[in-house]
């Protein structure tokens, strides 16, 4: 079993294009059945975090690859 702040202190990477896209903010759960629905990376800050964060970037669980030791890889393309 695996806490969600072990998921918190991997990094995301894309294995679309080897893009790191960031770390696990906030994990989507189905109340209901207890599956995870979404992995959520927050955007990075603007101009040492004084000008707010650029988007949210939303990652459906079937976009998951490979949870391993260090790294969760995912399968996005540039238009999600």
């Amino acid at each position: 079993m695996v806490r969600i702040s072990e998921f918190q202190t991997k990094d995301v990477v894309n294995v679309a294009n080897g893009k790191k896209l960031g770390n696990i903010g906030d994990i989507d759960i189905d109340l209901e059945t207890g599956q995870i629905q979404s992995l959520i990376i927050l955007g990075t800050g603007k101009v040492l975090g004084l000008f707010g964060r650029e988007e949210e970037t939303v990652i459906p669980w079937q976009n998951i690859v490979k949870v391993g030791a260090d790294v969760i890889l995912v399968r996005l393309h540039e238009s999600e």
